[in-house]
């Protein structure tokens, strides 16, 4: 805990990951949200997990956070959904802004309905 947030953290080589959370979060589940997190960018830069890697492929991650987290929301925690999640979207250069953006809305509404009437 620090300064009222709960911080859950991972240090790897010259990089260090933080989730932080309120301090009625689940410490458990932040826990998690990091190591997905971690998996992920282990998997998108192949093992290769230092600074300079990170540097340059830092769209990738900031996708990878993206594809995490929404408003406060947990959306994703398995690396390989959230490695491929991200992967694909960079590769898909081919479809145009619009399409994209109206693909991504309907997935984030199908989700959102699919939590809604799980709940």
């Amino acid at each position: 805990m620090f300064d009222g947030y709960i911080v859950v953290y991972k240090f790897i080589q010259d990089l260090h990951f933080f989730v932080t959370g309120g301090d009625n979060e689940n410490e458990l589940i932040l826990s998690t949200v990091l190591q997905g997190f971690f998996d992920a960018v282990g998997l998108i830069l192949r093992n290769n997990v230092d600074k300079r890697t990170a540097l340059e492929n830092l769209d990738l991650i900031l996708l990878c956070l993206d594809e995490i987290i929404d408003g406060g929301i947990i959306l994703e925690t398995e690396a390989s959904v959230i490695a491929g999640k991200t992967t694909s979207d960079s590769l898909d250069g081919m479809s145009s802004l619009s399409e994209q953006t109206i693909s991504q809305a309907l997935a984030t509404a199908r989700e959102h309905l699919a939590r809604s009437l799980l709940k």
